[in-house]
């Protein structure tokens, strides 16, 4: 779990930003894929900051 903070930092902070770019700008119409229902946006959102905040993350140097 501790070595997956970023991570779940990630999809959580994604996840609120989805909702609320959902909420406030969001598609009237339908037509967009991912903003037109809060679900698609949240869960897409949430991927994508957890893909962004796991850039962030340290690797381990093996070898010499």
């Amino acid at each position: 779990m501790r070595k997956n903070i970023l991570y779940i930092i990630g999809a959580f902070v994604g996840g609120l930003s989805g909702f609320i770019y959902w909420k406030y700008v969001g598609c009237l119409t339908g037509t967009c894929k991912i903003t037109s229902s809060p679900m698609n946006s949240t869960l897409y959102f949430a991927m994508m900051g957890s893909l962004f905040f796991g850039m962030f993350k340290k690797q381990k140097k093996y070898g010499s």
